[in-house]
C-alpha cells in the first residue's frame, strides 16, 4: 500500500508554529518517549547518539542524560522546535541541527544510536530514511523509534468519511510494511511492540484543539484544498458524537514501538 504524498512545506510550518503550544498539549508524546526508553533503553556504548524529530527536547534530554562521553545531537525541520529544545535543555551538552529526516546530514558510520520518538511517520520516504540510517550507523550501532501505525485517529477518519470522500487524516504504514522497509535496507534483527493508547476528550473540538497544538494537521497533498465549511464540520461532528461514552468521545491512537540493527 502506498500511501498518500506529503506536503512537506506544510509539515515544515505546522510544527513550526505550534512550538510555543506543543508542550501544553503534548501529554501522549511524553508517555509514549518514555515507554520507548523502557521498552528498548540506550545501549551503554560510547558514541554519538542522535534525536531525530526533537521537537522541544523532551526525549533529548533522557538521552543526553544516559549518553556516554560525546554531547547527543538533536534535528529538527522546524527551527522554532529547535530553539525551544534549547531553551529546555541549555544545561545540558547537546548540538543541534535544523534539517530534513529525510536527508541526513552525518557522516557514514558516525552514528552510535538514532532515536526518533513519534515523528518519522511525517517522512515521506521512509524506506529512504532507513536507508540513510543504515549509512550512518555504527556496525553494533542500533535505530531505536515509536512512530504511529494505521489504526490512529480512526474514529475521526470514520466520521469525516460520513461527510465526503477527501483525506482528512493522515495515513500510516503498517507493522508488516516498516518491517520490510527495514529487512531491504539490511537492518534484519528487528523487534516490534504495537500499543494501542485510547484517549478520552469532552468533545470532538477538544481533540481537534490537541492536534492543532500538536502541529498534527492533515499534511496529505490530496486533502480538500478548500476551506471546511461549518456545515461540513458539524456533520462530522455530530457522525463522531454518535459514538460518545459518557459523555466524552475516544481517539485511538496505535503507537508501533521499534529496535532494529544489523
Amino acid at each position: 500500500m502506498s500511501l498518500a504524498v506529503l506536503d512537506k512545506v506544510k509539515i515544515r510550518h505546522s510544527f513550526a508554529v505550534a512550538a510555543a503550544s506543543y508542550d501544553s498539549a503534548a501529554m501522549l508524546q511524553r508517555q509514549v518517549g518514555l515507554a520507548l526508553l523502557q521498552k528498548f533503553p540506550l545501549q551503554p556504548t560510547p558514541g554519538w547518539v542522535l534525536d531525530v524529530g526533537c521537537g522541544t527536547g523532551f526525549l533529548t534530554r533522557r538521552l543526553s542524560v544516559g549518553s556516554l562521553e560525546l554531547p547527543c545531537l538533536a534535528l529538527d525541520i522546524a527551527l522554532p522546535m529547535l530553539q525551544a529544545s534549547r531553551r529546555n535543555n541549555g544545561d545540558l551538552p547537546v548540538d543541534y541541527f535544523c534539517a530534513d529526516a529525510e536527508k541526513l546530514p552525518f557522516a557514514d558510520n558516525s552514528l552510535q544510536q538514532v532515536y526518533s520518538n513519534l515523528a518519522l511517520q511525517w517522512c515521506q520516504d521512509l524506506p529512504a530514511v532507513f536507508a540513510d540510517v543504515r549509512r550512518l550507523l555504527s556496525p553494533d550501532g542500533q535505530l531505536v523509534f515509536s512512530t504511529f501505525g494505521p489504526e490512529t485517529l480512526k474514529e475521526l477518519k470514520t466520521a469525516w468519511s460520513g461527510v465526503d470522500d477527501f483525506a482528512h487524516v493522515n495515513d500510516f504504514y503498517s507493522v508488516g510494511q516498516i518491517r520490510d522497509f527495514l529487512r531491504v535496507v539490511g537492518l534484519e534483527r528487528v523487534d516490534v511492540e504495537t500499543v494501542m493508547y485510547r484517549l478520552a476528550y469532552p468533545s470532538v473540538l477538544a481533540l481537534m484543539r490537541e492536534l492543532k497544538d500538536l502541529g498534527a494537521h492533515n499534511v496529505s497533498l490530496g486533502r480538500n484544498r478548500r476551506l471546511t465549511t461549518r456545515s461540513q464540520l458539524q456533520q462530522m461532528i455530530l457522525h463522531y458524537e454518535n459514538s460518545m461514552l459518557n459523555s466524552e468521545i475516544l481517539a485511538s491512537y496505535e503507537i508501533i514501538f521499534v529496535r532494529a540493527s544489523l
